[in-house]
């Protein structure tokens, strides 16, 4: 699950965070030419997703500050541009798109291939590249919409996903494990 939008998300000549962190990953999904490979797009996400994971004033202080033209910083580490506040809406959906698409039988698994990443996001700040955390936001999506009683997330990085850990950290329905390199 994927949209064209990852590509507008603009960080700036040099930043690590960059368009090649989706494009090579969707190229040779491409190359793969598997027709049980289902390609689809995110779904629109309101603000209720984002208000179930994310403190109120935090999204709106996100979303006020998207510049109509050039580069902004949340913090040190995460670049916004114009293009950022679709692609970073397209990550959560994507995300919403795959659980959603697996409850309602579509397909078995999914994988979402998007940018800005997510898991450095806490309740209220952004950090290390990441706006929204869009795996905490599924979580959540399966914990009110679906109903579940216990979820797994498994994180694999080379830095902890400390946002998600944040999250869940006094959530006894959420395991949270986390395989970095720092």
């Amino acid at each position: 699950i994927t949209s064209n939008t990852y590509q507008n998300h603009n960080t700036g000549d040099g930043h690590p965070e960059k368009v090649d962190r989706v494009s090579v990953i969707i190229e040779n999904f491409k190359k793969i030419n598997n027709k049980n490979i289902v390609w689809k797009k995110p779904s629109k996400v309101k603000n209720k997703i984002l208000e179930i994971t994310h403190n109120p004033d935090y999204i709106k202080f996100v979303q006020n500050s998207f510049p109509q033209k050039g580069l902004s910083f949340l913090d040190g580490d995460t670049i916004i541009s114009p293009g950022s506040k679709e692609a970073t809406m397209d990550a959560v959906g994507s995300i919403i798109t795959g659980i959603d698409g697996i409850e309602n039988g579509e397909f078995n698994n999914f994988f979402a291939c998007v940018r800005p990443p997510g898991h450095h996001a806490t309740k209220d700040t952004s950090m290390g590249f990441c706006i929204f955390n869009s795996i905490s936001c599924g979580a959540m999506h399966l914990l009110k919409k679906y109903k579940y009683k216990k979820i797994l997330i498994l994180d694999f990085d080379i830095h902890h996903g400390n946002g998600t850990a944040d999250i869940f950290y006094n959530n006894e329905s959420v395991c949270y494990i986390s395989l970095h390199q720092y």
